[in-house]
């Protein structure tokens, strides 16, 4: 009898192991090391520098990385069942998007405001992460491009023509490019508008003020002139024959072989983009593209937007969460994330990053970078902010259904409605 008791209470200790190891909280393994548990979308898990920050940490400490990668289409929906069921990964990593508002951050994560690595994050990075009342969300660990306008100075030399520094400048530009029998600016107006996030930038990141009034509903869209300038500079350059004759047809998928082709001249893009899209066999490669700031009539010296990192959080209500804080205190060490992202082609996210590749377009640039650039703000900050309702405003002024006013309307229309839907304070 007392042998069935043991063995009965040994597999009801098996099951119970069995239980926590499926959970997604951390695990206090047999030896006293501790299992972490990191959500993020399959492909981004597999990252190399991902892989390599995990394997790091697991050899120097003992201690184990256990991804919980799900499918990139079906991430944010998955993610926000998992955490609707109370199964809160020990790490999440997310971008710092309109998204994020699924996963009630404030009362699921820690915020790093006080941690030893701030002072190591670049400025740029660091306010990417920042939520609109200034806590630093989680470490940002991934690669960063920046974005601008890029354009092909081997047609732009050909033609005896300089890039611009200001955006009557960039005005004039655009027109001599149209004169010469090119296209001035590639731009894929069927599905996406993210230009517009480079437009709003230095609107709201170089006026907090402004942002968190946009935010509380106290002020619209069609409140900020600057807003109705953009819109009115891009209706005007679409109706110019700045994009060409087929833009409302183009889609991000078709701005490599316009602009490998050089059929258009200029595109607002970031760098990563060449390294990744750019068609190998095409008549222009990486080396004939250079950069200068994006103009679209918001800021008369033009804007570069920071990159969209995605940012490693820290469950506050874990099992482990001092674990998890020396596993990010790991990353942010420039030995550990230097070794990670040796050979990456990436702009700096750590001050003392040395390893990666950075562009030489944006090292070209890197005095122009430095003066105008800003954080991704738009799409991060601005609460009900979505690029696809964006593209539907735009569609309807590209397509004359509307003016700029309205097509700002309806950008405040899109924007309140997808914050009261979310439960926003004051939508």
């Amino acid at each position: 009898m007392m042998k069935k008791i043991c063995y009965a209470l040994l597999a009801l200790c098996l099951a119970a192991a069995i239980v926590l190891t499926g959970c997604a909280d951390t695990t206090q393994n047999a030896d006293g090391s501790v299992t972490i548990t990191v959500m993020g979308r399959k492909n981004d898990l597999a990252k190399s520098y991902m892989t390599s920050i995990f394997d790091q940490y697991e050899k120097a400490t003992g201690n184990t990385i256990k991804p919980l990668p799900i499918e990139d289409a079906e991430f944010e929906a998955q993610a926000a069942g998992s955490f609707a069921n109370g199964d809160v990964p020990d790490i999440f990593l997310h971008f710092h998007n309109s998204d994020l508002d699924r996963f009630d951050v404030k009362n699921n994560f820690l915020y790093l405001n006080d941690e030893d690595w701030v002072d190591e994050l670049t400025d740029s990075s660091r306010e990417y992460c920042l939520d609109e009342d200034g806590n630093l969300m989680g470490l940002p660990f991934w690669e960063s491009s920046i974005s601008g306008c890029y354009y092909n100075k081997t047609i732009l030399d050909s033609l005896g023509l300089r890039p611009a520094a200001t955006q009557s400048e960039f005005d004039v530009l655009c027109q001599a490019i149209k004169i010469a029998g090119y296209t001035p600016i590639c731009w894929a107006a069927d599905g996406s508008a993210w230009p517009v996030q480079f437009a709003l930038d230095p609107i709201f990141a170089d006026d907090p003020e402004l942002l968190k009034k946009i935010n509380k509903n106290e002020i619209a869209f069609s409140d900020i002139p600057k807003i109705t300038d953009m819109a009115q500079w891009i209706g005007g350059a679409a109706q110019n024959g700045w994009f060409g004759p087929n833009y409302l047809n183009q889609s991000i998928d078709d701005i490599g072989s316009v602009m490998s082709s050089g059929q258009a001249v200029m595109t607002f893009i970031w760098d990563t983009w060449f390294y990744t899209d750019l068609p190998e066999d095409g008549k222009y490669k990486i080396d004939d593209f250079a950069l200068m700031p994006a103009f679209l009539n918001t800021t008369p010296n033009g804007t570069y937007e920071g990159g969209n990192l995605n940012m490693m959080m820290v469950n506050k209500n874990g099992k482990h969460v001092d674990d998890c804080l020396d596993f990010l205190d790991f990353c942010a060490d420039k030995e550990n994330y230097n070794k990670a992202f040796d050979g990456i082609s990436t702009a700096d996210c750590f001050k003392n990053q040395t390893t990666n590749i950075e562009s030489p377009m944006v090292t070209d640039a890197a005095e122009s970078v430095a003066a105008n650039l800003r954080a991704s703000t738009a799409a991060s900050k601005i609460l009900g902010y979505g690029d696809e309702d964006v593209t539907l405003a735009l569609d309807a002024l590209f397509r004359n259904e509307t003016d700029a006013e309205g097509c700002v309307k309806l950008m405040d229309g899109y924007r309140t409605s997808a914050a009261a839907s979310e439960g926003k304070d004051g939508f």
